[in-house]
């Protein structure tokens, strides 16, 4: 069965696999794994975002691409998004670190950045 088939039987319902097999050497992994998100999509939203990636995220060549308008590139990729976790990779900075930024910038005194930070403990 290849990947398509699994993502047809599925139909975007979760599913665990429980059997890894590494084709080159046999050995064999059981256990429960968790797909990664990408692979929850089904096939064409996959083949989408893989033809995005390759097009470096330009919407003016995957409407080319996929003969289709702006707008429907963006609705796609909306909704693709909404199926993802977001994955932070800029955090909001912690109370502490929003404090010394601000110090630093000199919006507030050094005795105001202990004031807050004791406060905040």
């Amino acid at each position: 069965m290849d990947w398509q088939e699994l993502t047809d039987l599925t139909q975007g319902r979760p599913f665990v696999v429980e059997r890894v097999r590494l084709a080159d050497n046999g050995v064999a992994i059981e256990g429960d794994f968790e797909p990664p998100q990408l692979a929850r999509l089904g096939v064409d939203d996959q083949v989408f975002v893989a033809a995005f990636v390759r097009a470096h995220g330009s919407i003016k060549e995957m409407e080319r691409i996929f003969g289709v308008s702006y707008p429907t590139v963006k609705s796609r990729l909306n909704r693709i998004a909404g199926q993802l976790d977001f994955v932070d990779t800029d955090p909001a900075p912690t109370g502490a670190a929003e404090v010394v930024d601000r110090l630093q910038r000199g919006e507030i005194s050094a005795q105001e950045a202990l004031d807050e930070l004791e406060r905040s403990r």
